[in-house]
C-alpha cells in the first residue's frame, strides 16, 4: 500500500514552534494529542488569556474551558480532561527550498528538466511549467527592481479598483498585465517586492539579458515574493469584477504547493487568462450547535432511539429443515459445476469439512433464482454462516427468509435538527447518532471470546428531511433491528482487526462539505443507499413485515 505523505511548516510563534502539545483524555485513561491545527487554535486562545474557546469554527463541536482544563461536547455535554504539555520544539527552517524541488537557477539549468519520478498531478505540473519556460527561451521572464519599472507588456490593462475597495481576506489573483500592479501597489509593496516583466522574442526591456548577476532569474521567486505579487494584483482584478479561475492551495501547509500555484498563475496570466488563487475549502463534519429545544422528533416514526441486544433471529430446528423451505430436489442434474465446491453436479460434493447429515450426491434447486447446488454444500454453507433461518444464494445473492447480521449491541438515535444540508436547502436535516461500546465477541463473531474495539463512536450521520430521506431512515431502522448496519472485522482505513466496521450500507458522516466523499451535495446518494439496503434484503416490503 502506497500512501502520500507531506511535511508541514508552521510559524515559530505557534504551538509547534514553541513545543506546546495539547492533549485530551480518552476512554482508556491515556492521552491523545489534538490535530496540529486544533492545537494551534487552542494555544492561540490560551496565550490571549481567553477563558474558553469554541472549536465549532474549525469544524469540531467542542468547547475548551481553560478554567477547568476540560473539553465539553456541545451536543452531549460530555466532558473530558485536557492538558497542555511541553515537548521538543520544531526545528527552525530558513533559506530557499531544497535544490531538487526549487526552480532552476538559470535558463540553462531548465533546458533539460529531469524526468518526474511519478505521474502525480504535482510532478506533472512542475515538469510542464519548467518545460514552458525552457521552450520560451532565455530572457522571456526576468525580474526588475521597483525603481526601474519595465516597459508595459502588450496585454490589455486591467481596470483600476474602485476607491475604498478591499479584496476578500485570503484571496489572491494574478492578471496578464502587470502595469496596474506597478501603479496601484508600488507604494504599499516597497522595493523588496519584484515586478515581473514579459518580453517577446524580438524585443526585451532595457538591459534585459545583459548577463549581470544583479538581475535575478525566475528561480529567485520564493514563497513570500509570489504571495506579495499575487495579493497586490488581486486588489486590481477583484475590484474590476473580472471572472476568475480557482487554483487551490495558495496558503497550504507546505511551501512547495503555494509556490507552484503562484508560478502557474503567473504563466497563465502571461497568456491573458485571469487566475484566482484561493484557500481550499474546509472540512465541515458537524452542524452548528443545536439546543435541546430545537431538536424535533420525526413525524411518522415512533420514539427517537433504538437499542439492539445479542438476541438472534428465530432459528430453524435443523439446517436441513431450513433449506427444505427454499429448495426443490433435482433428480437428473445437468452436466455443470456446483459453484460452491466446483465439482460436477452429477458427481458427489467435494466439500471436505465437517460432514452434514445429507448424502453428498443429492442436488437441489433454489426456488426463486433457479440456481442448482449440492445439498451437502448448501448445508455446510449454512452451518458456517449466521444460522439465523435465512439463506443467500452464493451465485446471485438472492435472499431467502429474513437476513440478519452480527452487529454488536448498541444504540441508534434519530431526530430533526434545524439546519439544511448542501444541495437540500428546502428542508431540514435528519441526524442519526450511532453509539456502540467496545466489548467481547460472541459465538457469531470472527473470534469468539476475544475483545473488540469500537473506534469513532458516537458516529453522526445525516439525511435530508425529505420524503425520500424519511423512507431511507425507516429502512435503516429495519437494518438496525436486523443487526446489519455494523459488523466486527478489519478496518479498511486503519488496518485494525477485531474492531467495529461499517457493513456495506454507506452513510453520510460529513455535514457541511463533501471533501471526503462522505458528504453533500450528492444527488445519487439516496438512490444508492436504497439499492444497498435492497441488497441486504431490506425494501418497502420489509416495513410491512416488521409491522406484522
Amino acid at each position: 500500500t502506497i500512501r502520500p505523505v507531506r511535511r508541514s511548516y508552521y510559524d515559530p510563534s505557534s504551538a509547534p514552534g514553541k513545543g506546546v502539545v495539547w492533549e485530551w483524555e480518552n476512554d482508556s485513561g491515556s492521552w491523545t494529542p489534538y490535530d496540529m491545527d486544533v492545537g494551534i487554535t487552542i494555544q492561540r486562545a490560551y496565550e490571549k488569556q481567553h477563558p474558553w474557546v469554541d472549536l465549532s469554527a474549525i469544524g469540531f463541536c467542542y468547547v475548551i474551558d481553560f478554567a477547568t482544563m476540560g473539553q465539553i461536547n456541545r451536543q452531549t455535554q460530555r466532558k473530558r480532561r485536557i492538558r497542555r504539555r511541553l515537548d521538543m520544539v520544531y526545528p527552525l527552517v530558513s533559506g530557499t527550498l531544497p535544490k531538487s524541488q526549487s526552480w532552476p537557477a538559470s535558463p540553462g539549468a531548465a533546458a533539460a528538466p529531469p524526468v518526474p519520478a511519478c505521474a502525480c498531478p504535482q510532478c506533472l505540473l512542475v515538469m510542464s511549467v519548467k518545460a514552458t519556460v525552457s521552450a520560451a527561451g532565455p530572457g522571456t521572464a526576468t525580474l526588475q527592481p521597483r525603481k526601474a519599472p519595465p516597459a508595459p507588456p502588450t496585454a490589455p490593462k486591467a481596470p483600476a479598483p474602485a476607491p475604498g475597495t478591499k479584496a476578500p481576506d485570503g484571496t489572491a489573483t494574478v492578471r496578464g498585465s502587470l502595469k496596474p500592479l506597478a501603479a496601484q501597489g508600488g507604494r504599499r509593496q516597497a522595493a523588496s517586492t519584484p515586478a515581473l516583466s514579459l518580453a517577446g522574442s524580438t524585443a526585451s526591456p532595457s538591459g534585459a539579458g545583459n548577463g549581470k548577476a544583479s538581475r535575478p532569474g525566475l528561480g529567485t521567486l520564493n514563497r513570500s515574493h509570489l504571495q506579495r505579487l499575487a495579493i497586490a494584483q488581486s486588489r486590481v482584478l477583484i475590484a474590476s469584477g473580472v471572472p476568475t479561475v480557482p487554483v487551490k492551495n495558495l496558503t497550504g501547509s507546505s511551501p512547495v504547493n503555494p509556490a507552484l500555484a503562484g508560478i502557474t498563475g503567473i504563466l497563465m496570466s502571461a497568456a491573458g487568462l485571469p487566475v484566482c488563487l484561493t484557500r481550499p475549502p474546509k472540512l465541515v463534519l458537524h452542524p452548528p450547535p443545536v439546543s435541546k429545544s430545537e431538536i424535533q422528533s420525526i413525524p411518522g416514526i415512533s420514539h427517537t432511539c433504538r437499542k439492539t441486544t445479542k438476541k438472534q433471529a428465530k432459528k430453524g430446528k435443523t439446517p436441513e429443515e431450513v433449506l427444505k423451505k427454499y429448495l426443490q430436489k433435482v433428480r437428473h442434474p445437468l452436466d455443470e459445476d456446483c459453484t460452491i465446491c466446483m465439482e460436477r453436479l452429477s458427481a458427489p460434493s467435494g466439500y471436505k469439512g465437517p460432514q452434514p447429515a445429507v448424502k453428498p450426491d443429492l442436488v437441489g434447486k433454489l426456488v426463486k433464482c433457479g440456481h442448482v447446488f449440492h445439498l451437502h454444500c448448501l448445508v455446510a454453507m449454512y452451518n458456517n454462516g449466521n444460522k439465523d433461518g435465512s439463506l443467500q444464494c452464493p451465485t446471485c445473492k438472492t435472499i431467502y427468509g429474513v437476513k440478519t447480521g452480527t452487529q454488536p449491541p448498541g444504540k441508534m438515535e434519530y431526530h430533526i435538527i434545524p439546519h439544511a444540508l448542501p444541495g437540500h436547502s428546502e428542508c431540514k436535516t435528519i441526524r442519526i447518532i450511532y453509539n456502540i461500546p467496545p466489548g467481547v465477541q460472541g459465538p457469531e463473531h470472527p473470534n469468539p471470546g476475544k475483545s473488540f474495539t469500537a473506534r469513532g463512536f458516537p458516529r453522526h450521520c445525516y439525511l435530508p428531511d425529505s420524503e425520500k430521506g424519511r423512507k431511507v431512515l425507516k429502512l435503516l431502522l429495519v437494518a438496525w433491528d436486523r443487526r446489519l448496519i455494523f459488523a466486527i472485522g478489519t478496518s479498511s482505513t486503519t488496518g485494525e482487526s477485531d474492531t467495529v466496521i461499517w457493513n456495506e450500507i454507506h452513510h453520510k458522516t460529513e455535514f457541511g462539505s463533501n471533501l471526503t466523499g462522505h458528504g453533500y451535495p450528492d444527488i445519487n446518494y439516496l438512490d444508492n443507499v436504497l439499492a444497498e439496503l435492497a441488497a441486504q434484503g431490506i425494501t418497502e416490503e420489509s416495513l410491512a413485515q416488521e409491522k406484522d
